[in-house]
């Protein structure tokens, strides 16, 4: 069956585009539309109607060619052939219509959408920028500030917005687009004129120093990135040069952006994150838990609340139990802020939040969570306080109930090992603050059975997240490299870089936040707590030295005021504290270490591969079931640079081989404790392989 097909409604064409599940723009899609433009020319139509079965127009280039050399016709062909057309053509326009879909209906002489519809360029959150005349069409119709503001953010807009600007000519009100899209191409049709050519209009001019000041109003979010000045300079060019030559410098740029390393590493998150909400190998698709329409959650602290937030956000039941009736009333209104919050930034309509705060019940009474479909344990990070919560859980609850705990670093297994049914028992580690992070780290202990992990990774999904599935371990992916980063930057301090040096040096690389300004804002104690769990810590006096002498001298971070850092009353700026400084000097002649400068290149590799190493360990053990699994787990839950494409494909980037020899200098020069070679970056190093290509188990 053809992916285009063309019909003759009298003297209208209407060419449709039936290429599920999102009509992308293969080749042959391509080749269809050019071919049926040009059928409906010699059959002396008077105007076309270009439209898309299914659930969406045009949604975006096919995925599947992403990377590779594109086959004829290119997409800005296409366009060019609609443009041609001596009869008007109209795009009929619902779904989501995106990048190449976008500017596939941009070529076409007029645009018809129904209400509901969303339009946008999200080529940025690929690295990309639209390559096909997006740049050049779109400020010609909304002017320069607008589209850069479309397409620097890369979020659609909806239909009705669109019309208001002029991206849209009409929207369809009757419930029958095409019926309306036919009509719209009949008016256009009958009165004689040439069809309108975006490409023949004139941009808006701009004030004289309007591109040097929208740079500077970016420059803090598009930080290391290279598309969004790309986007910027094509742009510029819509107003200072003809048009075929700025589209000649937007398909250079396009190529530019295409082979470079930040749209490599975005292309393989998107993928990544694809492939990760997917059961992991050995996991049956068909495995079926029970519905969840009920979800119970112990503990109302900030992350308890959080999660029951999330939970009611998406039509949940929850009930929230706490053994202080005091704490309920804190989580309650914790929850009730977060929704009049969401209620006056316009994210959330009064009768939602209404609804969502009619399904929250809370209690003191585990009888109240006896019939839940699923329990949240959100409790303090002590297994023996975990271990009384789930064995209580296991006396009250349906059989059927899946038990999941919210643990960041404990034995889920030993935590299963608390009740009778340990197929049943999960973790589910959300990520601070809950309501927004969208990382969920599912873990699967030794008996979790099939079923309760697909119902987890569709809780996942259903909350909007990336659910994860990785193996039971301490810290499991995301907290066990964490220590890696972390030691490193601590041991950095004793050796003679500053707090505000390592955190500079890593921020400037492209981490979010400084490894010090992290621990900083998660409390220094947290950490402090989960280490006085550990039996399995290294024999080393200087193992997180300086974060356990901070706790004990009471400063715990932002909430005391002073923590590596200090910070004034109501500033969030963490300030060099020269107090720290001498106390790490103190520390380190305590310890005999030897300080020194230390410059930025050896700050962030000592930290960067330090999460390699314990990223390829993970590997070789399968805790993870693929590189890009840990990838997706750095860039979503620990503010790893999306455009570097996370720890695993960053060393693929470099080259294994390059990590492996710089591993082997700092095990000669610091010791085997912490950088002995693993099996694994030894063999990919020496073979010249890629941690992409490695399987575990194979």
């Amino acid at each position: 069956m053809s992916v285009v097909r063309l019909e003759l409604e009298g003297r209208l064409a209407v060419v449709t585009i039936d290429n599920p599940p999102v009509n992308a723009l293969s080749q042959a899609v391509r080749a269809g539309i050019v071919r049926a433009v040009d059928e409906a020319e010699d059959a002396g139509a008077d105007a076309i109607v270009l439209c898309c079965a299914g659930r969406t127009f045009v949604a975006g280039a096919d995925i599947r060619e992403f990377g590779k050399p594109p086959k004829p016709p290119w997409l800005p062909e296409v366009i060019a052939r609609i443009e041609a057309c001596r009869r008007p053509v109209v795009a009929a326009i619902h779904g989501t219509t995106l990048g190449g879909g976008l500017e596939l209906a941009l070529g076409c002489h007029y645009r018809i959408a129904v209400p509901t519809a969303r339009v946008g360029f999200p080529e940025v959150n690929l690295g990309l920028i639209p390559g096909s005349g997006g740049t050049q069409r779109l400020p010609r119709l909304v002017g320069a500030e607008r589209a850069l503001d479309m397409m620097i953010s890369g979020k659609p807009v909806g239909a009705v917005e669109a019309a208001r600007v002029g991206v849209i000519d009409r929207l369809a009100e009757s419930g029958d687009l095409l019926d309306e899209a036919m009509g719209f191409a009949r008016e256009q049709a009958s009165g004689g004129e040439r069809p309108r050519l975006i490409r023949d209009l004139s941009v808006d001019p701009v004030d004289p120093g309007f591109f040097s000041d929208y740079r500077k109003r970016i420059a803090r979010r598009t930080r290391g990135l290279m598309s969004p000045e790309r986007i910027v300079r094509c742009v510029e060019a819509a107003l200072q040069v003809p048009i075929d030559e700025a589209l000649r410098q937007e398909r250079e740029h396009f190529f530019e952006c295409m082979a470079s390393p930040q749209s490599s590493a975005l292309r393989h998150l998107f993928f990544a994150e694809r492939q990760a909400v997917k059961p992991p190998p050995g996991v049956s698709p068909a495995a079926g838990g029970p519905e969840i329409t009920h979800i119970a959650v112990i503990g109302a602290g900030t992350m308890g609340a959080g999660i029951a937030y999330s939970c009611l956000g998406v039509g949940f039941r929850v009930t929230v139990l706490d053994y202080d009736e005091a704490g309920l009333a804190r989580g309650r209104k914790t929850i009730e802020g977060l929704y009049e919050g969401g209620v006056a930034r316009g994210k959330v309509s009064p009768a939602k939040a209404e609804d969502g705060l009619g399904r929250l019940t809370t209690s003191q009474d585990y009888g109240a969570v006896a019939n839940a479909d699923l329990v949240i344990e959100a409790v303090f990070e002590s297994m023996a306080v975990k271990e009384q919560v789930f064995a209580r859980l296991d006396r009250v609850c349906r059989a059927d109930t899946i038990l999941a705990t919210n643990t960041s670093t404990l034995d889920v297994d030993r935590i299963a090992q608390a009740t009778g049914r340990p197929e049943k028992v999960i973790g589910t580690h959300f990520f601070s603050p809950a309501h927004i992070m969208r990382l969920v780290e599912i873990v699967r202990g030794d008996a979790t059975g099939d079923a309760v992990i697909i119902s987890a990774l569709a809780l996942a999904k259903r909350l909007r997240k990336v659910g994860v599935v990785v193996g039971n371990c301490f810290g499991f992916v995301g907290n066990r490299m964490l220590y890696g980063y972390g030691r490193e930057s601590q041991l950095l301090l004793l050796e003679g870089a500053a707090p505000e040096q390592i955190d500079g040096a890593l921020q400037e690389w492209g981490m979010a936040m400084g490894p010090h300004a992290v621990g900083d804002l998660a409390g220094l104690d947290v950490g402090y707590s989960v280490r006085r769990e550990r039996t399995d810590l290294p024999d080393d006096p200087r193992f997180y030295r300086m974060a356990d002498v901070l706790v004990e001298a009471g400063r715990l971070g932002r909430k005391t005021g002073k923590g590596m850092y200090r910070y004034e009353s109501g500033s969030r700026a963490p300030i060099p504290d020269p107090e720290v400084e001498s106390w790490i000097a103190r520390e380190a002649d305590a310890l005999g270490v030897e300080r020194r400068a230390i410059d930025a290149q050896e700050i962030v590799e000592r930290c960067i591969y330090g999460l390699i190493v314990e990223g390829a360990r993970i590997l070789e053990e399968g805790i993870a079931s693929r590189s890009g699994d840990i990838d997706v787990v750095w860039v979503n839950g620990y503010g790893f640079p999306r455009h570097r494409g996370g720890p695993m494909h960053y060393a693929d980037t470099i080259g294994v081989d390059k990590i492996y020899a710089r591993v082997c200098e700092f095990r000669d020069r610091f010791g085997p404790m912490y950088w002995e070679v693993p099996n694994l970056l030894e063999d990919l190093g020496r073979s010249g392989g890629k941690f992409a290509d490695f399987k575990p188990g194979a």
